[in-house]
């Protein structure tokens, strides 16, 4: 990717965070956050990854919210970045605090069950090793 693209990629992310953080009224994107900004070769597309503080909430309403608040973070943010072109926001859900939050579920599962036999195993040969005594 090109170092522009990148660079008004960061700035975009940079500013969108601050705005949800800070001018955006609506309940419903309180604990968004902008995880990961992707903006096209021309910059005239950015696709915007959020996630919310809860990534086992239904994230329809926080969408939805968004993309009503398209056009005011659109021309907010082009008073900040002063580019030729503001990008059109696009937004979906990062899936990825989902997946880490899933995988963590897994190997506290699994850690949970390895415990639980080897405390089993360690209870029955000291058992074992008590009888023969």
């Amino acid at each position: 990717m090109p170092a522009r693209t990148l660079r008004v990629a960061s700035q975009l992310q940079r500013a969108l965070n601050d705005l949800l953080r800070g001018d955006v009224k609506d309940p419903r994107l309180q604990g968004v956050s902008v995880t990961e900004v992707r903006v096209s070769g021309d910059i005239r597309v950015a696709r915007v990854f959020f996630s919310t503080l809860d990534p086992d909430a239904d994230p329809e309403p926080v969408l939805a919210s968004l993309e009503r608040a398209t056009g005011y973070l659109r021309s907010r943010v082009a008073g900040l970045l002063r580019l030729r072109h503001t990008p059109e926001l696009r937004f979906s859900l990062d899936e990825g605090s989902k997946r880490g939050l899933e995988l963590t579920r897994l190997i506290d599962a699994a850690a949970g069950e390895s415990v639980g036999g080897e405390t089993s195993d360690a209870e029955s040969s000291l058992s074992g090793g008590e009888s023969s005594a």
